[in-house]
């Protein structure tokens, strides 16, 4: 049961929130908090337990977010972008939405060579790791156009998992059996976890779905990084064609997430274009994905990876309170004086200050970066990138939510 003091803390958080991301000031900034490898840490456990252990993950992510609270909850089964395998089944939405991130225990079954996860093919106090490659060839760009989600299937599945190589044998059909019985197995203990954080005083219902830039799906799942880049002078058309194909297909899947009032995109292929390349073959249909959901009343939120500084002046294309920006390296005071009042911005915090810092160096750090962007509204306080290592000093991360505190109120 949820008491009336934690339902009141969880309205108070989601009030919050919601006035950030309306582009208001609210009564103190909102702050995405802290978290990573180092949760697992502090609760004493491997990164192998923490995401392979169910229960040893719930009990980390209740004492870390009960000593370390923020207004949104750290934590979960971890996971990698398993997009291929969303896009082959997007006609089955309960399926395709709850396949989207690979954790642990999906890969035990599925097998995937862009995989790696500790305690498996890493050693157990390792982070999970995305292994990029060339999944397509140039000449396959037709059949890509042609249907993105038959190309998926027919195509991409067998090259990628090792236990879906023939779709039509034995081994395969019981790979989707057995992914089935462990998704809901997770569903389950997803359950328990939703329920004690929400007895922790975090607010439920809302949510986030799963966005991608359709350059980007082919450049981390198709042809790699430096192909697409080369296919972008080489097959300019065909690079075209295939962006705009593959956005039906994302879109309808990220409007089957019915729960989700934001989805999030990561994007990645923005710090290797140009200004003119960007314009040309990323930004396109990045920005209808934008308006289209804008359209269905669901806002976004992108994670705009490496340097995104020539690239700022893209979102004021964008409707004001289209959602929010954040940023890796990109300064979030330069993005302000650009974006003020139109766009959410997120982000500030550079983990490398907490990991190598002083609480003293902290404090001081922490005072200078929500006084200058705090005026005016609009703004979350978080880090520049979602994992603390284990090695992060406690006392730095104390440090930071006490400046939360002390300097954080309107």
């Amino acid at each position: 049961m949820v008491s009336p003091e934690m339902q009141k803390l969880a309205e108070e958080r989601a009030a919050r929130m919601k006035a950030a991301n309306e582009l208001k000031e609210p009564d103190r900034v909102p702050f995405s908090g802290l978290g990573g490898d180092i949760i697992a840490a502090y609760a004493g456990i491997s990164s192998y337990e923490y995401n392979f252990d169910f229960e040893k993950n719930r009990q980390a992510i209740i004492k870390w977010n009960t000593d370390f609270p923020a207004d949104s909850p750290q934590g979960g089964v971890g996971g990698l972008d398993n997009l291929s395998l969303s896009v082959a089944f997007v006609d089955f939405p309960d399926l395709a939405n709850s396949i989207f991130m690979l954790n642990g225990p999906m890969n035990d079954v599925l097998d995937m060579k862009f995989a790696r996860f500790p305690g498996r093919q890493l050693d157990e106090y390792s982070s999970p790791q995305f292994i990029g490659g060339k999944n397509m060839e140039p000449e396959e760009y037709d059949e890509l156009i042609a249907d993105p989600q038959k190309f998926a299937y027919e195509k991409i599945l067998p090259r990628i998992s090792n236990n879906l190589q023939d779709m039509s044998s034995p081994k395969a059909l019981a790979t989707m059996a057995r992914l089935g019985m462990v998704k809901a197995q997770q569903a389950a203990e997803l359950m328990k976890t939703g329920q004690a954080l929400a007895e922790l005083g975090f607010p439920s219902g809302g949510g986030f779905g799963f966005g991608f830039a359709p350059l980007d799906y082919i450049g981390d799942h198709l042809r790699d990084l430096p192909n697409v880049v080369l296919d972008i002078r080489k097959y300019p058309d065909k690079v075209k064609a295939a962006t705009r194909s593959i956005l039906e297909v994302l879109f309808k899947l990220a409007m089957q997430n019915q729960h989700a009032d934001t989805i999030m995109f990561p994007l990645h292929l923005n710090e290797y274009l140009s200004p003119k390349l960007y314009n040309e073959f990323y930004w396109p249909t990045l920005k209808e994905f934008i308006l289209r959901l804008a359209e269905n009343g669901k806002k976004s939120s992108l994670f705009c990876e490496g340097w995104h500084d020539p690239h700022l002046e893209t979102f004021l294309e964008l409707p004001a309170g289209w959602g929010r920006a954040m940023f890796e390296k990109t300064d979030v005071r330069k993005a302000k004086k650009i974006l003020q009042g139109h766009t959410v911005i997120q982000g500030g915090i550079d983990v490398g200050v907490v990991i190598s810092g002083t609480p003293a160096k902290i404090d001081e750090y922490m005072k200078a970066l929500l006084g200058d962007m705090m005026p005016g509204g609009g703004y979350i306080c978080g880090p520049n990138v979602g994992n603390l290592p284990r090695e992060t000093p406690i006392e730095n991360v104390a440090a930071v939510y006490e400046a939360i505190e002390k300097y954080g109120k309107y």
